[in-house]
């Protein structure tokens, strides 16, 4: 279920990226994310991992799709729906 409760919320997929990272094995940093997300052409600052996962920075469509991909993960699940 998606939790749209906070305003201060700029994404859906936060804590859902952090998950992602620590499940998989062997565990995925922050900067191995940068690495694979620029790999798929998706460029981004060394603080932008922890702005999503602290959801104070807004995620584009292009991203989530790199990030699940990244992640070997679902964009419906980062999403929370499945």
């Amino acid at each position: 279920m998606i939790k749209m409760n906070d305003s201060n919320n700029r994404n859906l997929i936060g804590e859902r990226v952090r998950q992602a990272r620590h499940k998989a094995k062997p565990k995925v940093t922050q900067t191995d994310l940068l690495a694979r997300l620029a790999v798929r052409g998706v460029e981004l600052e060394k603080t932008t991992i922890s702005k999503i996962e602290a959801k104070t920075r807004p995620v584009t469509d292009i991203e989530l799709v790199a990030i699940a991909d990244a992640l070997g993960v679902s964009v419906l699940w980062l999403l929370e729906m499945e």
